[in-house]
């Protein structure tokens, strides 16, 4: 392919394989432990991160993921040794730490495209040192969800049962929280922060509407994520489009047409069977 000639593209096609892997296998656990709202939050919150790297000069990934990291277990200890519930926690946390990113933004009263990259993204613009530090931090955290993949799964699907077979729920929990923050981070340069959350939530939704086996979901869900990531990154190329954007399209289109095949609807085996009814 054409597309492929240029350096560039090697490099961004490489990201969207690793960020589409990730983000699918981390959404797995994100749907089945119903903490969607928990990406949308934690991805948003990203911005004080940034935005504080940017002010202080320090590498605003590193500065993002710590402050991610933090909203992330502030969210969790809050919603539950507090007494507020989750979303309201998220709410909180969600919006506090916008308003930090835009005030932080104003004080530095400058423009930087690379802090456009991370608001919106720009696959196209990763670096080898960009590359390096998605696949560590992807190692890490696919090393954590295979190590303690069957707690992970007991604990989503009930933490009473997980509690009672005596595994360490708390750890689980906070170690799935700390897994999103850093999926998140790294994963803005591809998508920005405004988007990746989509990433956290739709290719594990896809699945959720084809199969019902959790093994054969998880491998739909890393399938829908791979696909979209490198179709997005095709039609960026060639239309000259946001490639975030494209990628979450992508993924928009086929949940949509996942949700219009669903075994669990069959709308259209029985629209199908209406029209030769009517034939």
């Amino acid at each position: 392919m054409e597309m492929l000639s240029y350096g560039f593209m090697q490099r961004a096609l490489v990201a969207a394989v690793i960020t589409g892997a990730l983000c699918s296998v981390v959404a797995f656990f994100v749907v089945l432990k119903r903490l969607s709202f928990v990406g949308v939050g934690v991805s948003h919150s990203a911005l004080g991160g940034v935005a504080l790297g940017v002010v202080t000069g320090v590498d605003p990934l590193i500065t993002g993921g710590l402050f991610a990291a933090l909203i992330s277990w502030a969210i969790g200890w809050v919603s539950r040794k507090g007494n507020l519930s989750e979303d309201t926690a998220i709410g909180t946390f969600f919006s506090a730490s916008m308003a930090l990113g835009v005030v932080l933004l104003g004080l530095a009263r400058t423009y930087t495209a690379d802090l456009m990259s991370f608001l919106f993204g720009n696959i196209l613009a990763i670096t080898e040192a960009d590359l390096i530090s998605l696949a560590a931090v992807s190692a890490a955290v696919l090393l954590f969800i295979g190590v303690f993949f069957k707690e992970l799964l007991t604990m989503s699907f009930d933490e009473e049962l997980a509690r009672a077979d005596g595994l360490p729920v708390g750890f689980l929990y906070f170690g799935l929280l700390t897994a999103i923050a850093l999926t998140v981070i790294v994963t803005v340069k591809a998508v920005g922060i405004v988007l990746s959350s989509a990433l956290l939530v739709i290719p594990a939704a896809i699945a959720f509407e084809l199969v019902k086996d959790y093994r054969r979901m998880l491998a739909v869900s890393v399938a829908a994520g791979v696909t979209a990531s490198v179709a997005g990154l095709v039609i960026s190329f060639y239309l000259d489009v946001a490639s975030g954007a494209s990628i979450v399209l992508v993924l928009a289109l086929l949940f949509f047409a996942a949700y219009a095949l669903s075994p669990r609807k069959a709308w259209v085996a029985k629209a199908a069977a209406r029209f030769k009814a009517a034939r």
